[in-house]
C-alpha cells in the first residue's frame, strides 16, 4: 500500500526567497531518505534539500530560477509501507550530522601544510573490507559515470575540503559516499604529494612513460651528480610552485665596456680583472634599493600572506662547474665598489669549480643574476631561487644598428632577461624595474646616487 506525500522546504534558517538554481531529480526517479533534490543558493551559502522520504518521483513543483522559502513545495513523492520503515531504519542510522566539524578544521590544515593529522588507523578497517572500492581513488583522471551518492552534509564537507566527489567512490551500501571515504582520499592524495616532494601544490598528472630505450639502439647510463640531484628537485619544486613571467629587455653598454677594457688595459700585471657581471651586481643594488619588492620573499605560513623586505643586497650569481650549477653569494653588495665585487666574484667561481664552497658561501641571497654571457645566447627564462622573488638572466652582448640623430650608429647592447614571481609583481613593475637597469648600465655615474 502506498501514500502521496508532499516534500516541502524545511527550516533553512533566517532565509526568505532563496532561488533554486538546480534541480537534483527528475519524474519517476527512486529516491532514498537523504538524496539531494534541489540546491539552493543564497548570498551566504549554497544549500542542498535532501529527501525526507524514501520513494518515487511523481512531480516536480519548482524550476530553475523559482524561490522559495520554508514550507514552499518542492515535489509529490508516492511512499509504500515497506519504504516507510526504510526510511524510519535509515534515519535511525543517520550519523554524519553529529560528525565534529574538527576534521574539517583539521583537514583543511593537512591540506595546508601537507602534514597529516588524522591517523589511518581509523580508516584501515574500512579500506580491509573493501579494497577493490578504493582502487578507483588512485586513477589521476577518475570520473564517475553517475552523479556522486552522498547526503547533504557529505558533500558539505567534501565542498569545504575542496574535493571533487565524482573522484571518490563510496564504501557504504551502493556505493554511497561516506565522511570516512573523504577522510581517506584526502591523505592518499597527500601521501602521492609528499612522495614527490611538491610541497602543498597537488599536480594531478598522467604518470611518467617507462620506455625501454636499448631496443631502439645503443645508449649508455650516465648518473647525475650529487649538485644536479638536488638542484633538479629544487628547481622542479619552483618552477612547479612560483607563477614565473619573464620580461625581455636590452641594455646599451657600450660605454660601460670601453671602461672596462681601458681599466683592465691599465692594471693588467697587478689589478683584479673586471667583468661587465662586476658592473651588473652593482648597477642591480641601486635598481633593487628603488624597486624592494624585487629584494623580498613572499610569506604565506598565516593566513594572510606578507611580503619580507629585506634590507641587505646578498647577490647569488649562478656558476657553471663540472659537476653542476652552484650559486655563491656576494654578500652586502651595495657596500662595495666594482672592484670589489669582482674580487670577490673570482674567488667564488673558483671554489665552486673545484668544489671547495663552503654552505655558507651559496646561503642568504636575496636576488640572484644567471649570466650567460660568456657562452652565448640570445634571451632564456631563468627559475627563480626561492625563497627569492626575482632573477635576473643576461646573455651575450652584441652590436646592434641602433638610429640615433637620424642615422644608425653601431652599439654594443647586452639582452636582459628578468624572471619574477606573478604573486609579488606586475608586468609593469617588472619593465620599470628592467629601464632602471638599463638606464644604469648605460651610464654608471647613476650607480652613485
Amino acid at each position: 500500500m502506498s501514500e502521496i506525500k508532499k516534500v516541502r522546504i524545511p527550516d533553512i534558517g533566517d532565509f526568505k526567497d532563496v532561488p533554486v538554481i538546480e534541480i537534483l531529480v527528475n519524474v519517476g526517479d527512486i529516491l532514498k531518505v537523504e538524496d539531494s533534490l534541489i540546491t539552493l543558493e543564497s548570498d551566504k551559502a549554497t544549500i542542498e534539500v535532501p529527501s525526507p522520504y524514501s520513494g518515487t518521483v511523481k512531480e516536480i513543483s519548482v524550476k530553475a530560477g523559482d524561490k522559495v522559502s520554508e514550507g514552499s513545495e518542492i515535489l509529490v513523492m508516492e511512499v509504500s509501507a515497506e519504504q516507510e520503515n526504510k526510511t524510519i531504519t535509515a534515519k535511525s542510522d543517520q550519523t554524519e550530522e553529529t560528525e565534529s566539524d574538527a576534521n574539517v578544521v583539521s583537514l583543511k590544515h593537512e591540506i595546508s601544510t601537507g602534514i597529516p593529522s588524522i591517523t589511518q588507523e581509523s580508516f584501515q578497517s574500512k579500506q580491509s573490507q573493501s579494497p577493490t572500492q578504493f582502487e578507483a581513488l588512485d586513477q589521476p583522471n577518475h570520473v564517475a559515470e553517475v552523479k556522486p551518492h552522498a547526503g547533504p552534509s557529505v558533500r558539505r564537507f567534501a565542498r569545504e575540503l575542496g574535493v571533487d566527489l565524482s573522484r571518490i567512490v563510496g564504501s557504504g551500501p551502493k556505493q554511497r559516499i561516506l565522511k570516512e571515504d573523504i577522510q581517506t582520499f584526502v591523505k592518499r592524495e597527500l601521501a602521492k604529494l609528499q612522495s614527490t616532494g611538491l610541497g602543498s601544490g597537488v599536480l594531478d598528472l598522467l604518470p611518467w612513460p617507462r620506455i625501454d630505450f636499448a631496443k631502439f639502439g645503443p645508449v649508455e647510463l650516465k648518473p647525475l651528480s650529487r649538485i644536479k640531484q638536488i638542484s633538479g628537485a629544487n628547481l622542479h619544486r619552483n618552477w612547479v610552485m612560483i607563477p614565473h613571467v619573464t620580461q625581455f629587455d636590452e641594455a646599451d653598454i657600450t660605454d660601460l665596456e670601453a671602461l672596462r677594457k681601458e681599466y683592465n688595459k691599465s692594471q693588467r700585471e697587478h689589478g683584479t680583472k673586471l667583468t661587465i657581471l662586476a658592473f651588473l651586481m652593482k648597477a642591480a643594488t641601486t635598481a633593487l634599493k628603488k624597486y624592494p619588492e624585487f629584494n623580498a620573499s613572499l610569506d604565506s605560513s598565516n593566513e594572510e600572506s606578507c611580503l619580507v623586505l629585506k634590507r641587505y643586497y646578498h647577490l647569488g650569481f649562478a656558476v657553471d662547474t663540472p659537476n653542476g650549477l652552484v650559486v655563491p653569494v656576494i654578500r652586502d653588495a651595495d657596500q662595495k665598489g666594482v672592484i670589489t665585487i669582482a674580487d670577490e666574484l673570482g674567488k667564488l667561481s673558483s671554489l665552486a669549480r673545484e668544489g671547495k664552497l663552503k654552505p655558507t658561501d651559496m646561503q642568504g641571497a636575496s636576488f640572484t643574476i644567471s649570466s650567460l654571457g660568456g657562452i652565448g645566447g640570445t634571451a632564456f627564462t631563468p627559475i627563480i631561487n626561492a625563497p627569492e622573488v626575482a632573477i635576473l638572466g643576461v646573455s651575450q652582448a652584441s652590436l646592434k644598428p641602433i638610429y640615433r640623430n637620424g642615422e644608425f650608429i653601431p652599439r654594443l647592447i647586452i639582452p636582459l632577461s628578468l624572471s619574477y614571481d606573478h604573486r609579488v609583481i606586475d608586468g609593469a613593475s617588472a619593465v620599470r624595474f628592467t629601464s632602471h637597469l638599463a638606464s644604469i648600465l648605460a651610464d654608471m655615474r647613476l650607480a652613485l646616487f
